[in-house]
């Protein structure tokens, strides 16, 4: 991946950044945003900040820096605005990392980590990261790079190379939309963690979380750092979760659903609380016939969207091989009408939103990943609305 050592390489002066003593340069506005603080350092980088409306430099608080595909900064800013208010964070949006060469990013995460290790009183165990598709993907490669990350939000997408891992040094909070071309990346990312994670569904896109599972994040660093030691344990709070968390399960009408909220509450609130009926329950649930039948289905679905998306990117490199490029050309025609056949079925169904992701999934970024004229062509038929040009 190009430029990667580089990118990772700035985690190492964001960690460091963070023990210089922390100076207000300037008397920034508290409780609203700032659409552009420059760098002292290098005016040229600048970060869209929230600061709490009661923030002082006479404690050390939590900061969240987020990373957007298009540099809007402010937009990764307001998503977390009410949860940092609420829950003291210190939030800032680069203004500068986009999608695009990585060396763009490690700039910003370089000038950005310093101005505000200058400019605040962070607290070096409560340092997070956020960002959006290609800029989720920013904040994974750094926060894998050092072990100055206690956690990432990452919204639809999760590492740099797309493939997922068994372990982090850092837990992750993912989100994703149900009609996400990235979903089933989110899902399998899932799947395979197993260190403190948490992976969020909503109704929507390829964007960022809305305000409820913006807050839900938060909540979910929070109790983990309470379990890591990162914070003091606040016992009120972690019976209000807890029963938010309860009612979310008392409100569930899927078996599956529930079983996974079971296990998620077992899981986050293990250390802190007796999880033990919880994660019984759960237990009884997974091996009745029906919900052992739901899960299956669930998986078995994921891999098939998996397969379906592994399976064209198959056929795209028969493209560029003379003798297979007709055959593959017309197999990748016949996968693209099917799916559009599914993505244009009046009623919502799991099958049509599977075939709406696909479509996305495939004419998204096609351009970087063929070059067949004919092939472009094609897709722009098939090109689900708002979805953008293939490949753009």
């Amino acid at each position: 991946m190009p430029g990667r050592s580089f990118l990772f390489g700035a985690a190492v002066v964001l960690a460091l950044s963070l023990r210089v003593s922390a100076m207000l340069a300037q008397d920034l506005p508290r409780g609203q945003i700032v659409d552009e603080v420059r760098c002292a350092a290098d005016p040229s980088q600048s970060y869209a900040l929230y600061l709490p409306s009661n923030y002082s430099p006479d404690r050390a608080w939590s900061l969240l820096v987020g990373f957007h595909p298009a540099a809007r900064g402010r937009a990764m800013v307001e998503t977390y605005q009410a949860a940092a208010e609420k829950y003291g964070y210190v939030v800032a949006g680069s203004n500068n990392s986009r999608n695009g060469p990585w060396e763009v990013s490690a700039a910003s995460v370089q000038a950005m980590s310093a101005d505000l290790g200058q400019r605040f009183s962070i607290d070096p165990k409560r340092f997070y990261l956020t960002g959006l598709s290609g800029g989720a993907r920013v904040a994974m490669g750094v926060a894998a790079g050092t072990k100055a990350i206690a956690g990432v939000i990452a919204s639809s997408a999760g590492y740099p190379d797309s493939q997922p891992r068994k372990t982090l040094p850092f837990a992750v909070f993912g989100t994703a939309g149900t009609e996400d071309f990235n979903y089933i990346e989110m899902r399998l990312l899932d799947r395979a963690l197993t260190t403190p994670h948490r992976v969020v569904v909503f109704e929507g896109g390829h964007t960022l979380p809305p305000p409820a599972v913006a807050l839900e994040a938060i909540e979910w660093l929070e109790l983990q750092a309470m379990k890591s030691g990162g914070r003091a344990r606040d016992e009120a709070l972690v019976d209000q979760l807890l029963a938010k968390r309860q009612q979310a399960i008392a409100a569930s009408s899927s078996p599956a659903a529930t079983v996974h909220l079971l296990e998620q509450l077992a899981s986050d609130f293990s250390g802190l609380r007796d999880v033990t009926a919880f994660a019984g329950r759960a237990a009884e649930m997974s091996k009745q016939k029906d919900v052992k039948s739901a899960l299956s289905r669930e998986r078995a679905e994921d891999d098939a969207e998996a397969r379906q998306v592994n399976d064209v990117l198959t056929l795209e490199a028969g493209l560029r091989e003379q003798d297979r490029r007709m055959e593959s050309l017309g197999r990748l025609r016949d996968a693209l009408s099917r799916s559009a056949r599914q993505a244009n079925a009046e009623t919502d169904s799991p099958e049509r939103r599977r075939a709406r992701r696909i479509l996305r999934t495939i004419t998204m970024g096609a351009r970087e990943r063929v070059q067949d004229a004919e092939y472009l062509k094609l897709l722009e038929q098939y090109r689900p609305p708002g979805s953008g040009r293939a490949g753009a």
